[in-house]
């Protein structure tokens, strides 16, 4: 089976020692893509390990696993990546995950910050994203909108929509304009 993660190797081969924690990732993409590959398979416990522990306290993991498997995951496309190798302590990487939540397709555009631990593991620290229809968005300069639909009004303490598994007020409810 194809990687998830759209490296074009095998799953065995590439995110599934990292998943099941036979290896580390040895960089932040690695890690943000292993953590993609986790959302297609609705593994929330590795999700939830290789978030930062400043990060854990707002994580939903019960609404992290239904969000997860209610979205059909489309791909993976890394714009760019900064630091973050194997010997660098932090990296960013921005990319774009593509999936479809009640057949509509949405591009989730992220630039995520990654730190690694003295014991050589990557976390997820935190990310600034958007997510907007698919197609939309890409050639207007406006300040990016998130696109919510398919549900009301996000309550500040409901799971945010784009999966941290942190409160919405905690994540993309939190004023972005930093």
């Amino acid at each position: 089976m194809q990687c998830p993660c759209g490296s074009g190797s095998t799953y065995e081969n590439c995110c599934e020692s990292l998943i099941k924690g036979t290896k580390l990732p040895e960089t932040a993409e690695q890690l943000m893509r292993s953590r993609y590959t986790a959302f297609v398979k609705a593994d929330v416990d590795y999700l939830k390990k290789t978030l930062a522990p400043e990060s854990r306290g707002d994580f939903d993991a019960a609404a992290t696993k239904k969000w997860a498997e209610e979205a059909e995951w489309r791909g993976l496309k890394i714009m760019s990546t900064e630091k973050g190798t194997a010997n660098d302590t932090k990296g960013t990487v921005e990319f774009v995950a593509t999936y479809a939540v009640n057949g509509e397709g949405l591009d989730h555009h992220e630039v995520s910050k990654f730190r690694k631990a003295d014991s050589g593991q990557w976390y997820f620290v935190d990310g600034d994203s958007h997510t907007h229809a698919e197609g939309e968005g890409h050639h207007h300069h406006q300040k990016p909108q998130t696109v919510q639909r398919e549900s009301p009004k996000i309550g500040r303490n409901d799971p945010c929509h784009c999966g941290s598994g942190k409160k919405y007020k905690k994540c993309h409810g939190a004023d972005a304009t930093n």
